[in-house]
């Protein structure tokens, strides 16, 4: 008899753990540079006062597009987590690298240009929390755990 770590309602059809709500934040949060593309090229007339008001340094809206990318990865690869399960396996870990990244480069746009808006830091502390709760949460490490062949 197997014996379930969570309770039944926690596990899909297929027998894996569901995802928390929590995660999708976080993803959602660390592509927050595609969101606000996407929203600014909606929004034609006021799409470039979007984008200077989030990022005034072109620089640094790249440099988000660039790091918005393993978030983007990860919600499409959410639906093949059985398909390649040593990729999701990997994932997890690309997430907390892509978010250390992006909290090191906010921090050090704020050393060079300074603190004008409070939006940096507000991102930046957001960031930390995500990466704290990506590295500490037992839930979804085990979300990210291969399939057991035991249970099938």
């Amino acid at each position: 008899m197997v014996q379930l770590k969570y309770h039944p309602d926690e596990y899909d059809l297929r027998g894996q753990l569901r995802l928390p709500l929590l995660f999708w934040l976080v993803l959602l949060l660390q592509a927050r540079t595609w969101l606000i593309f996407i929203m600014a090229g909606a929004s034609r007339q006021q799409g470039d006062a979007l984008l200077s008001l989030f990022y005034p340094d072109p620089q640094a809206f790249w440099l988000g597009l660039v790091l918005g990318i393993p978030a983007l990865a990860a919600l499409l690869l959410t639906g093949y987590r059985q398909r390649w399960p040593r990729v999701w396996q990997c994932w997890r870990g690309v997430l907390i690298v892509a978010l250390l990244l992006a909290s090191v480069s906010q921090a050090w746009q704020m050393q060079q240009v300074g603190l004008a808006s409070p939006l940096p830091l507000l991102f930046t502390l957001f960031d930390l929390l995500c990466l704290w709760w990506l590295w500490r949460s037992p839930r979804l490490r085990d979300c990210f755990l291969p399939p057991d062949p035991h249970d099938e």
